[in-house]
């Protein structure tokens, strides 16, 4: 089994992700040292008290996440849940590595990327030759693209989602709209809702849906379409993982812990 140094693998992911770029909500990168030498990674979408106990259950080296610790705003206290992560993390030698925004971003590790794959989606590509996803709103994280031929309306792609992802997604507006342009971002980006209509497309498809949601899509005539947080940010790290083990050969598992939201 290969292994590799931890500052290694750190600075190729940053290499690759350039969280430099942006203007996140928590730290990329390593955020709690572990062992020095990484021979198994554990990937998943949260650094959860359940995921770091399987992680060192398997023998892991190193957690890779999405949503990893320490997000602007929250209680410093290292207390509660907090404690608990930390001190499985540090009993055991973890790693716990985490990259939020460069992972949503990325052209082809990337949430958003990997959610198209997933569901058929269509990006649409600069026109420079370059193949580059045509991407807009804040910072830079919103993709649109086309409806997969056969998917005519909010019902059929509704379904489609349930199909692919596992869940039923809330879907706002007339389930008999034709589609034709869709606007993603994953996770909880309702908040740039106005920003994809504003952009012209039939629906917008993010993770989670706030109260006035309702009202944008109906007021505006754009459908909304909230496929779960968790369901559409599974596949990021997953792509990032099987990278990993590619360029260094080392063991890469991703465990997927079902959540609701």
């Amino acid at each position: 089994m290969n292994k590799i140094f931890v500052q290694d693998l750190l600075g190729w992911l940053d290499q690759q992700l350039k969280p430099a770029l942006f203007q996140d909500y928590a730290p990329n990168g390593l955020q709690v040292q572990g062992k020095p030498e990484i021979k198994k990674v554990i990937t998943g979408v949260t650094a959860s008290a359940q995921l770091l106990q399987i992680a060192a259950d398997k023998g892991a080296d190193a957690v890779l996440v999405h949503h990893g610790w320490f997000w602007k705003g929250e209680n410093p206290c290292v207390v509660g849940s907090k404690y608990q992560r930390m001190e499985l993390a540090i009993r055991h030698g973890l790693n716990i590595i985490g990259y939020h925004l460069p992972l949503d971003a990325h052209p082809e590790w990337g949430n958003n990327a990997q959610l198209a794959r997933v569901l058929g989606l269509i990006p649409d590509r600069a026109d420079d030759g370059s193949g580059q996803p045509v991407v807009f709103g804040r910072g830079g994280l919103i993709w649109s693209g086309a409806v997969p031929g056969g998917l005519r309306t909010l019902a059929d792609l509704g379904a489609h989602i349930e199909t692919a992802l596992g869940r039923s997604p809330l879907l706002i507006g007339n389930n008999e709209r034709p589609l034709r342009r869709i606007a993603w971002c994953t996770g909880g980006a309702q908040g740039m809702f106005e920003e994809a209509i504003a952009r012209g497309v039939d629906v917008y498809l993010t993770g989670e849906a706030s109260e006035q949601v309702y009202h944008q899509a109906m007021e505006s005539g754009v459908a909304y379409i909230g496929a779960g947080h968790h369901a559409t940010e599974r596949y990021g790290v997953q792509a990032l993982g099987q990278a990993v083990a590619a360029r260094f050969g080392v063991d890469v598992e991703f465990v997927d812990l079902p959540n609701p939201v």
